[in-house]
């Protein structure tokens, strides 16, 4: 499967803004896409296995709130940080 990655988030994988993941839920989707790029989990996924605030997930453009759901192999994932300043 492809997860996009935002622009915010691709000092962490060499500016790719897609990467070829496994996996068969998000959560094993996410730490795939963490052992090829370290430290990129942390900024999408809280200490307790949460997605952050900040962050929205996709699964074919419906909205993700959880990490255990199934995934489709074929499946493709969007990364989206929320725009914040003032």
């Amino acid at each position: 499967m492809i997860i996009h990655i935002p622009s915010a988030l691709r000092s962490y994988t060499a500016q790719e803004s897609e990467v070829q993941v496994e996996g068969a839920t998000l959560a094993d989707a996410l730490a795939s896409l963490d052992r090829r790029f370290p430290g990129i989990r942390f900024r999408i996924i809280t200490e307790q296995d949460t997605i952050r605030p900040h962050i929205r997930i996709f699964v074919n453009e419906q909205q993700i709130s959880h990490l255990t759901g199934p995934l489709q192999q074929e499946a493709r994932i969007y990364i989206v940080c929320a725009l914040s300043g003032g």
